[in-house]
């Protein structure tokens, strides 16, 4: 597969959600297309989060999640296999922050500033959302983003109606029933 970085692995933090059918098998199953690939490897899954809509209220809860990878892939071989997890999972984009069944987004690449088409990492507005920080917060406190600790951003802005599921942390595992209603 192209997008191969040498053998090194980065570490990198991506963000899951969606609201439409069953959002966290959706999240499960992506996260387990993402752990078969022979360049990427799940290391942490967050818990589940039930969270209200941002951006476009008028639609259901989403639920999210964050997860830290380890991948030897370049950061576009990696978005090339989000964008393909999402397709294959049938996520439609038709409305910006509207209704979807999965989404998969990368937050963090190493230590890496990233600024192409359609790549920017660290993600440009992960900062100013609670929805993004609080699963992120919880497997991975301490990492620094923009000059500040993940939980220090998040223990500065409204995290009103984010709530931790009662799922741990390996509710992606093929085999869990940990799909509460979005």
């Amino acid at each position: 597969m192209s997008g191969r970085n040498n053998s090194r692995a980065s570490a990198v933090f991506v963000s899951l959600g969606g609201n439409l059918g069953d959002p966290a098998a959706s999240m499960g199953k992506s996260l387990r297309m993402l752990d078969e690939d022979a360049g990427t490897t799940v290391v942490r899954v967050s818990s589940l989060y039930r969270t209200p809509p941002w951006g476009k209220t008028d639609q259901p809860d989403f639920l999210n999640a964050a997860a830290e990878l380890s991948t030897t892939l370049a950061p576009r071989g990696l978005l090339d296999l989000c964008l393909e997890i999402e397709r294959r999972l049938k996520r439609v984009r038709e409305e910006r922050w509207g209704p979807r069944l999965i989404d998969v987004d990368i937050l963090v690449f190493g230590d890496r500033a990233i600024h192409e088409v359609g790549l920017d990492v660290p993600h440009p507005r992960m900062l100013e959302r609670a929805f993004v920080l609080a699963p992120l917060a919880e497997i991975a406190p301490g990492l620094i983003v923009a000059g500040r600790s993940v939980s220090e951003r998040l223990a500065a802005m409204d995290a009103a109606g984010i709530e931790r599921l009662p799922t741990g942390q390996g509710w992606w595992r093929a085999g869990n029933s940990a799909s509460p209603a979005a």
